[in-house]
């Protein structure tokens, strides 16, 4: 007991002569020369440390050091790219003997960074940054990370408190401001969660951002996975671009990275924003040169409408005037060939620009700079939307192609809804194929080149009654002027089909047929989709009684074919009926019966 009781003794001695030889007669100031004059080597910039440096003694040892600052190269705004009020560290020494890190605290408080990009390009860290030498990179193993490992690291806490970051761009004349209230670190141990919490806002150009958040993190023994989780993040975002001026979103994550294999996975448990809640999966494997990025998604209620900006009251002028000051370039989509990407999104229902769908599902596929989605489906106004597209983005001028199809979509509401045209409706199918090159507004209509097919089931035109204009010409041309159509400007028909060929921002169709009980309906025109402009031929003939929308004379102009005309534009059709068709059947037809009396008259000559 006694051999025990000295050698307790002994160690506590030991203990205290190394610690009144490092407080007593080691300096830490000796080193402030050295350390100023390596940095001043290394980066040409000034390091300043304007306090001493001193030991603490309770809790534990440890050092205290403050008016720090790093200076920014000359000519910048602000002399000090980085100043620190103080850090204080506490180690406990002998556990370091044995490859044991134990500090009790460490706290570090008024950090600011102040960074800077000058008109030239010139920023804040020019200088701060460079290339290892050769021979220095080929002494250094290649997974030395791999091989770093700690017998213990015992951390009592760690905590950063009042950052100040800010970002001034004088290329964009924007500045943009972070500060960080809080960072908390609770008790840390290699393989144990800890507690980790912040508290932050910035400032950015038209947003202030509020957030805040808390969670467990863990760290394995030899450092190569950290996992946090449950990590609940509250968010608020206040600007003039944010939908109603202020957003709140809420988010229920965990992460985990495994520094070996290169990987990251995150799980979204719980997502909500504007009355919207999704959940979903993030996997990231970075370790290659281009990496890959797995994202499945579900979605609740979408309602893009509210994030969309209110309409602008411009005359039309002043919106061409705008349009025309917008430069013509490009989307650069050089960035799609530095990642590969398998995404799988379902949405249980979305409304855009008034248009409802719901079900959606979007399987998209992205590798070497080529999107491919291979699923885009989506039930839609009582029927069903499904397509498929491609997206090139590897040549400075991106190219498409698509295929596309609707079944069993009421017609009539998606094209109120989509834009507030009332021309037709019925039952559709509609099928599309194209391609085109070009992701400019105005280039899309010019070089998309397609081919599809429709077809409309018990249908109606809206805003025209064609039965009635036939009956109401026709009076007319008899004499009787007081005939005067009223009533519901409606053509009911049985069906309507078609084909068509977009080219060059024209839509030709060639075919188009539509029947009903009281008339029959073959036409041919275009579609001018980029000034709207319609330009379209039809052939009405009556094989039916009109009286089943106001007429009264059965087959009067049975098998008589006349020229209708439909001009305008899309938003404002403009239908004609080709009275003199009627007045050259009408002559035609008194001929006849000229020809028939005579012919009776000379004994059937």
């Amino acid at each position: 007991m006694k051999l025990l009781k000295w050698f307790l003794v002994a160690m506590l001695g030991l203990v205290a002569a190394i610690v009144l030889y490092i407080t007593l007669i080691f300096d830490p100031n000796d080193f402030k020369p050295q350390i100023v004059e390596v940095v001043k080597e290394k980066t040409g910039r000034d390091l300043a440390i304007n306090s001493d440096l001193s030991w603490t003694f309770f809790p534990s040892l440890g050092i205290k050091l403050g008016g720090i600052t790093l200076s920014n190269p000359q000519g910048f705004k602000s002399a000090a790219m980085v100043s620190i009020t103080e850090v204080v560290a506490e180690v406990a020494l002998m556990p370091l003997l044995t490859k044991e890190v134990e500090i009790s605290q460490l706290n570090l408080d008024g950090l600011t960074l102040s960074l800077e990009t000058q008109k030239d390009g010139r920023n804040s860290f020019d200088g701060l940054t460079g290339e290892a030498k050769a021979s220095e990179v080929s002494k250094t193993p290649a997974n030395d990370a791999s091989n770093i490992s700690l017998a213990k690291l015992d951390i009592g806490g760690i905590s950063i408190t009042n950052t100040q970051i800010s970002n001034l761009d004088r290329q964009t004349n924007t500045e943009q401001l972070l500060s960080l209230k809080s960072l908390t670190l609770g008790r840390f141990q290699l393989d144990q969660f800890a507690p980790l919490n912040y508290e932050l806002s910035a400032s950015l150009p038209d947003l202030n951002v509020t957030s805040s958040g808390e969670g467990q993190i863990k760290v394995s023994q030899n450092l190569q996975q950290v996992v946090i989780n449950d990590f609940v993040v509250t968010n608020l975002l206040k600007g003039k671009g944010v939908p109603n001026g202020e957003l709140k979103a809420n988010l229920t994550t965990s992460l985990e990275v495994a520094l070996d294999k290169q990987t990251m996975s995150l799980v979204l448990a719980s997502f909500s924003a504007a009355d919207i809640d999704a959940s979903g999966q993030l996997d990231i494997a970075y370790g290659n040169k281009v990496p890959n990025i797995m994202a499945k998604l579900e979605v609740g209620d979408v309602d893009l409408d509210r994030f969309l900006p209110e309409q602008s009251t411009k005359t039309p002028e002043t919106k061409q005037t705008d349009t025309a000051k917008v430069a013509s370039v490009e989307p650069d989509l050089t960035a799609m060939k530095s990642v590969n990407l398998d995404v799988d999104v379902k949405v249980k229902s979305v409304k855009v620009a008034n248009m409802k769908t719901q079900n959606w599902v979007f399987k998209m596929a992205m590798k070497q700079g080529v999107a491919t989605v291979s699923q885009l489906s989506a039930a839609l106004y009582g029927g069903t939307i499904k397509a498929s597209a491609k997206l090139d983005g590897r040549s400075k001028v991106a190219k498409y192609e698509f295929d596309k199809r609707l079944k069993g979509v009421d017609i009539r509401a998606l094209l109120i809804d989509a834009a507030e045209v009332d021309m037709l409706d019925g039952t559709a199918n509609f099928n599309v194929a194209g391609k085109g090159s070009s992701l400019l507004p105005d280039n899309l209509k010019k070089n998309l080149l397609a081919n599809g097919k429709f077809e409309i089931a018990d249908g109606a035109i809206h805003g025209v009654n064609i039965p009635r204009m036939i009956r109401d010409a026709k009076a007319k041309l008899g004499g009787d002027m007081s005939s005067s159509g009223t009533g519901e400007q409606k053509t009911d028909f049985t069906s309507m089909t078609g084909s068509f060929k977009v080219a060059k921002g024209v839509v030709t169709n060639p075919d188009l047929n539509m029947a009903s009980p009281l008339i029959r309906l073959t036409g041919a025109g275009t579609a001018n989709v980029i000034n709207e402009a319609l330009n379209y031929k039809l052939t009405t003939s009556v094989v039916g009684s009109l009286e089943g929308q106001g007429g009264n004379e059965r087959d009067a102009l049975y098998g008589v074919e006349i020229p209708f005309a439909i001009t305008g534009t899309m938003s404002e059709p403009k239908f004609a009926l080709d009275t003199k068709a009627l007045l050259d059947s009408k002559l035609k037809d008194e001929t006849n019966k000229l020809k028939d009396s005579l012919f009776k008259k000379f004994g059937g000559f």
